[in-house]
């Protein structure tokens, strides 16, 4: 190999590099959830992670503080002040993500809770919103009222307040909120939600929408 080329193919390997370890000239960050000292973030539509004040992610996500009211977060230089359930897109001009081609925006009731009526697999289902709930949850008795195989599902269990119970982790074909439609949808499906008359719409459809909160509505916007 002639000294020119171990010269290109040492530029080509700093470049790649470069590009690695710079960060993100945007991010669409959202709050999963809020502690004293602690949030959680959704980043881009990944995984929720932790964050104590302090902390900053891959991405150049900062957290500067946390409460169980809201969250102050920095990206860029940009900073914003974020409730839970509400999000943001920071750097490359700021503002709030457009996003995805369906939206849909929701009214609190008197309790602030979030209830939306909506579809799986094209079967009517009441939702309310749960940022808390990693997946679209269901009671077996809905599953097997939109005829979800759920048994076939991968079993685990999950703690609920009336002790152990079995859980089975499934995917939905499809599942509608408004105008957005999301396939290919990660559910648990257990015996702990017996007696309750709606589905949670958690982090499995959230994560892929933009969620943006003004008082008593919540936006959301799908992003893919």
């Amino acid at each position: 190999m002639n000294n020119r080329l171990k010269q290109l193919l040492a530029s080509v390997a700093a470049v790649a590099i470069v590009f690695a370890c710079a960060p993100a000239n945007a991010a669409e960050i959202s709050v999963a959830a809020l502690f004293t000292g602690k949030a959680v973030l959704v980043i881009d539509g990944g995984k929720p992670r932790t964050l104590s004040v302090g902390d900053v992610t891959g991405e150049g996500v900062r957290l500067l503080s946390a409460s169980s009211e809201a969250a102050v977060i920095e990206f860029n230089g940009q900073r914003r002040t974020l409730t839970v359930g509400e999000g943001t897109r920071l750097g490359a001009g700021g503002g709030f993500a457009s996003g995805g081609s369906g939206k849909t925006t929701l009214t609190a009731d008197s309790r602030g809770q979030f209830y939306t009526d909506g579809s799986i697999n094209g079967i009517s289902v009441r939702f309310m919103v749960d940022t808390g709930a990693t997946t679209v949850a269901l009671s077996t008795d809905e599953a097997r009222r939109l005829g979800i195989n759920y048994l076939a599902g991968d079993k685990g269990h999950a703690r609920t307040a009336g002790g152990i119970v079995p859980m089975y982790r499934v995917r939905l074909d499809n599942v509608r909120v408004g105008s957005i439609t999301l396939s290919n949808v990660e559910a648990a499906v257990t015996d702990g939600m017996k007696g309750m008359s709606y589905a949670l719409l958690g982090m499995s459809f959230l994560n892929r929408t933009q969620m943006m909160r003004d008082g008593d509505t919540l936006t959301l916007v799908r992003r893919f």
